[in-house]
């Protein structure tokens, strides 16, 4: 008997994934919370639903969403993927999908062809929808549902700019052009509005938009035009408009398809008695959750959901996120953000500026060139508000650096991002921010505190409604098949230079995240080694026993097999690696 028990007692554990022991837990997490804000909400004469709030404050399973989101949607998913070309000349509200019956709320009665292309469309944008279903909606109400949802026609902002342009001193049409120029950016998944205006006969004076990471001219203004569109902007952000000489910045908000967006404003010199205007859109609708963003990446989910967890108390930590800018390391810092449960932990933000509200944290924004407003103080001053995750903007300085690493050696877990080319490198940069007199007792700290580096990339994904699906073998060199991990048979999609509809003609529809990460255990063996290798050969550190290396090439091979990324941009990519 005791022999059993010996084999019983000796016997490994099976190892359960930690997301499968926390699995549902997403919802309930602030239920109880949203109830009675909602409650006092209502007294207050503010609408919010249950199910706004829990998304709002991050509450829901992204991965539950992803896997009905095929046949399950709401109004607002289903217009942003759905072209706006394909709804709007039809008078037709898209209410919602649900089992596949696509509920629609028409302002005239479509016929059975204009259905069927309708659900086309929608099927393209990656839904199922298996019939139409007109919704009976009172007249009044549908007409103002349809004035304040759909903000935007397929050429309004062009038809609002050339009206305006033949009466430049109507404030209304300004008005009016300024918001379907927003409305026109938001619906295009822009991420930045760029103006440049100037003086210069001969200078061009253009609004561009940053879509997918490359910028598209869309309108052309005469200069005097583009002064007062400049000008209404700066105004409406708080800033000096009579200014032209000095970088300034600012924000206003604005209402689109029901959604509260942010706008921050950064105005700048240009040439001849000019000015840049750069306005960056932040909708909280584009942000990704943890569960979305890592779901291509099961062992670096794993290790993160670990560290983020609230089981984890006191054995602090240093999370590192790094990569150029544009590479999405701020949507990465708020998805973990959003993975923690700020119900039971106190996380405290420290930014500059603060992109976006989160529920139940503490946020605040850095005062450059204020005593006690800089990264440092304010990473001192948070210790005093018992944070468990204390997450910074940015590691610009070596001051900064070292109170993190105190903040984390102190049983805090500091989360924060950096400026680097690879998650090694990402390392060899926190430590030039050391200084030289400190230099074996800061890295010591380093080694005994860090527990992950990310360093990411973002690299534009095929539109599956029209890439070309063809064998390897048909479009690729063997040499080129075996440098991408793939075998002759394997299927894979290559970019469409016509395009479609849903991807306005690119081929291109959205981007993904390119990950390498450093994965260290936190036991005592691992960390020595870490130490010794920071101070010889930090080149050496992926070969050090606990320390897990997930490169770039690997990921981006994943994602020629699985149809997102086109081989010979891959080709490239891995070529400068």
């Amino acid at each position: 008997m005791s022999t059993e028990n010996e084999k019983v007692k000796g016997a490994p554990l099976e190892k359960r994934k930690f997301s499968e022991l926390h699995r549902g837990e997403g919802r309930e997490r602030y239920l109880d919370m949203v109830q009675k804000e909602r409650k006092l909400f209502v007294e207050k004469g503010v609408t919010r639903t249950v199910e706004q709030l829990l998304v709002s404050a991050g509450g829901f399973e992204q991965s539950d969403l992803d896997s009905k989101i095929r046949d399950r949607a709401t109004g607002d998913q289903l217009r942003a993927a759905v072209p706006i070309q394909a709804w709007m000349p039809l008078s037709t509200h898209l209410d919602s999908l649900d089992d596949g019956v696509l509920k629609i709320a028409p302002l005239y009665e479509l016929n059975p062809k204009q259905e069927e292309d309708l659900a086309t469309t929608v099927r393209r944008a990656g839904f199922k929808v298996d019939r139409v279903e007109s919704q009976l909606w009172d007249r009044a109400e549908l007409l103002a549902t349809l004035r304040k949802v759909h903000d935007l026609a397929a050429d309004r902002c062009e038809k609002t700019l050339a009206t305006w342009l033949k009466d430049m001193d109507n404030g209304l049409l300004l008005n009016q052009f300024t918001r379907d120029l927003l409305a026109e950016a938001l619906q295009m998944r822009a991420s930045d509005i760029h103006l440049h205006q100037d003086n210069a006969e001969d200078a061009p004076n253009w609004i561009k938009y940053r879509v997918d990471g490359d910028l598209i001219p869309m309108h052309l203004l005469p200069s005097d035009a583009m002064a007062r569109l400049t000008t209404l902007l700066k105004r409406d952000a708080g800033l000096n408009f009579g200014d032209r000489s000095t970088p300034k910045d600012g924000r206003f908000g604005f209402m689109w398809q029901g959604r509260s967006i942010d706008v921050r404003v950064a105005a700048g010199p240009q040439g001849n008695d000019g000015e840049k205007l750069t306005m960056r859109l932040l909708d909280r609708a584009s942000l990704r959750s943890f569960d979305e963003l890592f779901r291509r990446h099961e062992e670096v989910q794993e290790h993160l959901a670990m560290l983020l967890s609230p089981e984890v108390k006191g054995d602090g930590g240093l999370i590192l996120l790094s990569g150029p800018t544009g590479s999405g390391k701020t949507t990465t810092l708020y998805a973990c953000v959003q993975q923690i449960d700020r119900r039971r932990r106190h996380v405290l933000t420290i930014e500059d500026p603060i992109e976006y509200e989160i529920r139940y944290a503490t946020q605040w924004q850095t005062v450059p060139g204020k005593q006690g407003g800089s990264f440092a103080d304010l990473i001192r001053a948070s210790l005093r508000h018992d944070p468990d995750y204390i997450i910074v903007g940015e590691m610009r300085d070596g001051e900064t650096v070292e109170t993190a690493l105190r903040a984390a050696e102190s049983g805090h877990t500091v989360i924060s991002t950096i400026h680097a080319d690879s998650a090694v490198q990402t390392l060899e940069r926190l430590r030039s921010f050391m200084p030289s007199e400190k230099d074996r007792s800061s890295t010591y700290t380093l080694s005994q505190q860090i527990r992950a580096v990310l360093n990411q990339r973002l690299v534009r994904t095929l539109c599956q409604s029209c890439s070309y699906k063809k064998k390897s073998s048909e479009i690729l060199s063997d040499a080129e098949i075996q440098h991408l991990q793939l075998t002759p048979d394997t299927h894979i999609h290559q970019h469409n230079p016509n395009g479609c509809d849903l991807c306005n003609r690119t081929g291109y529809l959205g981007r993904t995240l390119l990950l390498e990460a450093l994965l260290i255990e936190a036991n005592e063996k691992t960390r020595e080694k870490v130490y010794n290798t920071l101070i010889t050969d930090i080149n050496r550190l992926r070969d050090v026993e606990g320390v897990a290396l997930h490169t770039r090439s690997d990921g981006l091979c994943q994602l020629v097999r699985e149809g997102y990324v086109d081989p010979f941009m891959a080709m490239t990519q891995l070529q400068t690696m």
